[in-house]
């Protein structure tokens, strides 16, 4: 199966639908001492997440294109993909929990829940596929190693 959404598109969708939820649903505010701050800290630390692994795969020189898995070179499994196999999905995920948090909807933790089950299941699935087949051994290997999301 051919994947067409790009991953950062879908934070987007998953966005705006936080976004609506909290626009347009009438209970589930909350607020809460320090949510400013600590929604500043998640999506800095998801822009680093992002960064890092981003700069890892350049480094590495591999694709960072997650709909073009053909042109995957070289597994990467160090720094923190020693931690996470997934950073940019993770980066994302903080991104929408920050966004929620910022939104102040208890409901929109359930969007971000969301995002997790639908890149399990239409992303991160056809790419541990791919590259299951094209590094064998050396990536369910890898896989036993390191957590999906961390």
């Amino acid at each position: 199966m051919k994947l067409r959404i790009p991953p950062a598109l879908v934070m987007l969708l998953f966005g705006a639908l936080m976004y609506l939820l909290d626009r347009y649903l009438p209970f589930g505010e909350f607020d809460f001492f320090g949510r400013k701050p600590l929604y500043l800290v998640l999506a800095g630390l998801g822009a680093l997440v992002i960064l890092i692994s981003v700069i890892q795969f350049l480094v590495n020189k591999t694709t960072t294109h997650p709909l073009d898995l053909e042109k995957t070179t070289g597994l990467v499994t160090n720094g923190i993909y020693n931690f996470t196999r997934n950073p940019m999905y993770l980066g994302m995920l903080l991104f929408l929990l920050a966004f929620g948090l910022k939104l102040g909807n208890a409901f929109n933790s359930l969007l971000a829940a969301g995002f997790v089950s639908y890149m399990n299941h239409f992303q991160i699935k056809h790419e541990e596929a791919a590259l299951e087949k094209k590094f064998e051994k050396e990536y369910r290997y890898y896989c036993k190693l390191t957590r999906r999301w961390f």
